[in-house]
């Protein structure tokens, strides 16, 4: 898989799995990527059936959770790139959902 700008802008996602601890995204050239949830503290706080609610935007460039409101593009994860979500914005959300 290469990392080049016209690489990343070429790759796409063909599936993902994600476990308690890691999300795993699987490219159609046949590479992969697996990230801790860390990065993602909705998926990591998430309920199991909650982090297989996912699906694929624009042809494989990116993963939407829509119960979780969390969207992850193809060059994000490639550049290792953390969720952007403020400690406080987490905090409500956490709250909103009794955790």
């Amino acid at each position: 898989m290469t990392t080049s700008a016209f690489g990343i802008a070429q790759t796409r996602i063909a599936y993902i799995s994600v476990s308690d601890a890691e999300l795993t995204a699987s490219f159609c050239d046949g590479g992969y990527v697996s990230v801790p949830l860390s990065r993602y503290p909705r998926l990591l706080y998430a309920t199991p059936a909650e982090r297989s609610g996912w699906r694929l935007l624009d042809g494989g460039r990116g993963i939407r959770w829509d119960a979780l409101d969390e969207d992850i593009s193809v060059a994000g994860l490639l550049a290792g790139r953390h969720s952007g979500e403020s400690a406080a914005s987490l905090n409500r959300w956490l709250a909103a959902r009794g955790q």
